[in-house]
């Protein structure tokens, strides 16, 4: 089932072959986690990007007042690593954690380039991946200086309701940038 599912999720990206969709999916081995486990934590070197196939995983760092920031959350059918050290091969300053009991694939950082090299498409999906990854961020980065705590929460909402109706306050909160108290009177509003 999951590797059907990831299958499905590379095929509505990229064109690619039986075969090489076999070689990719072949990299990629079962995980299954608890809530609240940590897949890497600051200071080590992300070696894996997940796919989840059930569950959400959150990518945070901690500030300079030692508060967490939820950078990405990753729900169903989607992709999540420490990008910055996935590609730099540098320590994390992010951490990974479970939020709900998951059930995830895994490929390593040695498997991911080898398919990069072997497989044009592997390439051309990784490409889309990061430009994704780069208009996400930015649209974020953008919101934080150009909305405000409303607007931030009606747009979450509209781009992303899962994120309010399946996770904790404090971590909605930490994702859209504003206190858990205004996340309150926010919603209590709707």
């Amino acid at each position: 089932m999951l590797y059907e599912q990831l299958g499905d999720y590379i095929k509505n990206r990229i064109e690619v072959s039986d075969e090489n969709l076999n070689t990719i999916l072949s990299c990629f081995k079962p995980l299954q986690q608890g809530k609240n486990d940590l897949l890497l934590s600051a200071g080590q070197t992300s070696q894996h990007t997940y796919f989840v196939g059930k569950g959400c995983l959150r990518i945070f760092f901690i500030n300079e007042e030692g508060k967490d920031v939820t950078r990405y959350i990753a729900f169903e059918n989607q992709l999540a690593t420490a990008l910055v050290s996935f590609i730099t091969k540098l320590p994390s300053t992010e951490y990974i954690q479970v939020i709900e009991k998951s059930e995830l694939l895994y490929i390593s950082h040695e498997d991911f380039n080898h398919l990069i090299k072997i497989i044009p498409e592997w390439m051309e999906f990784y490409c889309r991946y990061l430009e994704r990854a780069y208009v996400n961020n930015t649209n974020r980065l953008m919101s934080f200086t150009t909305m405000d705590a409303l607007e931030r929460y009606q747009w979450l909402l509209k781009i992303n309701p899962a994120i309010v109706k399946r996770l904790p306050n404090k971590i909605v909160a930490s994702y859209i940038n504003i206190s858990q108290e205004t996340l309150s009177r926010l919603k209590s509003k709707f």
